[in-house]
């Protein structure tokens, strides 16, 4: 399974999923916020699509990419998880550092 936070991090991908949060748009609507060239957010789109946080829907010549609530809604739950994990990891450094005797030592048993 393609890693969701991963391919959400990269900034244009980011920034991708933030114009689109304001709703469906075509490839040079979201093209014309960005530096690099129509194709490099083509590929973006296709990246972000592959991982399922964006469906494209065609119209004529024109290609329509819009955020799939399903592939949000797992984004958002790596998200917690990630955060879960790490402020867990986070309280247990913590304490060991004020409690460093609580560390126990192999050659106790």
């Amino acid at each position: 399974m393609p890693d969701l936070l991963e391919t959400a991090a990269e900034p244009n991908r980011r920034r991708l999923l933030q114009l689109l949060a304001r709703g469906e748009q075509s490839v040079t609507e979201l093209a014309a916020n960005f530096a690099v060239s129509r194709s490099a957010i083509s590929q973006h789109l296709l990246v972000l699509a592959d991982v399922g946080l964006v469906r494209a829907r065609k119209d004529g010549r024109n290609r329509y990419y819009s955020l799939d609530s399903g592939g949000m809604r797992s984004l958002r739950e790596s998200l917690d998880i990630f955060w879960t994990d790490e402020l867990d990891s986070l309280v247990a450094e913590a304490t060991a550092l004020q409690h460093p005797h609580l560390k126990e030592n192999p050659d106790d048993h």
